[in-house]
């Protein structure tokens, strides 16, 4: 049986196999009594762990407070960025706890139905759920009713409104939202959407409580949470770590490089953080005064061979082709964005105007997207003109880096071969 204070908490077993359901209800046997799970999980102080690190709690009682038709719990395993494995790692491990924060989640809401939305093009998660799904049917387990929907995989698949329009319509395009938060819905059904790491600590709050929960983490970021680290590192790992730890002990965990030139926090649309800083807390609110947030709970490492503004631009790249083009800021700002790093990153004659066009195309898509891709590359790219500056500055005049020589890259980034086939490099 788990230890109240003991780490892991979410990835207690062997990953890659994961815990039978009696083997589930063996680990985490003990189960405390509480007037109210909704009012447990607002005292956790538990965020979304998918990103936006939206209170858990308070987007639950929006839920539960809408009126009319059925609700619908959704589980976002899409796991869109191409350098995180902590969903499918978690899934490769407890499943089950996955499904029972779920039904906690369906039953705080009044929700009879749960779809579990996992990429189609990872078969092993898809086959992980599908066996624990199957184990709870045979026991014929009590609660919500539960489905797989195994959706296909792009970066803005996994984004909330992109993924319910495809439980819609079969189109993974982002909708339209004016007003955060605002309520999704499939047909006329509410929709409560979390990601699986998020449904896993609603699990453990509902067995164990909010104090046990607090038991480890920061008064604003309580718990622990998952991280993916590449890049500079002997081999990616997924690792569980206390919220607040410092990202050089993380780095340490990780058998990762100790004297990185820069860390990127949060994943392709996240922000470039300048290795000055590896003694700064492992959490949203240590992370704020950089410009950083923990984001999707990944962190690349750029060893000092590397080159920031050409991984920069081999991201970007990519992200300008992974955009649903619903919108101007995505059909033409983030291109145009692409072309102008290439051209920084060739150092030709212009290069110096490209270097303005950026820090004036930032501002002109910033905000102005139908969703919020556009806003996480210039993000990005805003992050690596304050950490690289040098660099960029260089290769304007001509005189690149000594790293981009290097040929190493640390940031994993596929390329399009053809529209339909990934290419890793």
């Amino acid at each position: 049986m788990m230890l109240a204070q003991e780490l892991p908490r979410l990835l207690n077993g062997t990953p890659g196999t994961p815990l039978t359901l009696g083997q589930h209800e063996a680990t985490f046997a003990t189960t405390v009594k509480v007037a109210s799970l909704l009012d447990e999980l607002e005292a956790s102080g538990l965020t979304g762990r998918g990103g936006a690190a939206f209170p858990t709690a308070r987007k639950a009682r929006l839920l539960r407070d809408q009126r009319g038709h059925n609700k619908v719990v959704v589980v976002n395993a899409m796991e869109g960025e191409p350098v995180s494995y902590k969903d499918s790692t978690l899934l490769s491990t407890n499943p089950h706890l996955v499904l029972d924060g779920a039904a906690i989640l369906a039953s705080i809401i009044g929700a009879k139905d749960v779809i579990v939305c996992v990429s189609r093009d990872n078969p092993t998660a898809v086959g992980n759920v599908q066996r624990a799904l199957d184990e709870r049917a045979r026991v014929g387990a009590r609660g919500p009713q539960f489905k797989l929907e195994t959706a296909p995989w792009r970066y803005v698949a996994g984004e909330e409104s992109a993924l319910v329009h495809w439980l819609n319509d079969n189109e993974s395009l982002p909708q339209y939202r004016p007003q955060r938060p605002s309520i999704l819905k499939i047909r006329h059904h509410a929709v409560l959407l979390d990601n699986v790491e998020t449904c896993a600590h609603v699990a453990l709050i509902g067995r164990f409580g909010a104090a046990w929960f607090r038991t480890l983490g920061t008064t604003i970021s309580p718990g622990s949470t998952l991280v993916t680290v590449t890049g500079a590192v002997e081999r990616p790992k997924v690792l569980e770590v206390v919220a607040g730890m410092t990202l050089r002990t993380v780095l340490n965990f990780a058998d990762a490089d100790a004297d990185p030139q820069a860390l990127l926090l949060g994943g392709y649309g996240g922000s470039w953080l300048d290795a000055a800083h590896l003694d700064t807390p492992y959490d949203n609110e240590s992370l704020a005064q950089w410009g950083a947030t923990v984001g999707a709970g990944i962190i690349v490492a750029l060893g000092r061979e590397g080159c920031g503004v050409m991984e920069t631009q081999r991201v970007v790249k990519w992200m300008a082709n992974e955009s649903a083009r619903q919108c101007g800021p995505c059909a033409f700002g983030l291109p145009a964005l692409s072309d102008d790093l290439a051209e920084v990153v060739a150092g030709k004659r212009n290069s110096s105007q490209a270097l303005q066009r950026l820090e004036h195309r930032c501002g002109v898509i910033d905000g102005r997207g139908a969703c919020r891709h556009p806003d996480g590359v210039v993000r990005l790219v805003r992050s690596a003109l304050r950490v690289f500056a040098g660099d960029f500055q260089g290769h304007a005049r001509g005189a690149p880096c000594n790293a981009s020589r290097s040929g190493k890259f640390f940031v994993a980034v596929p390329r399009l071969e053809k529209e339909s086939e990934l290419i890793w490099e």
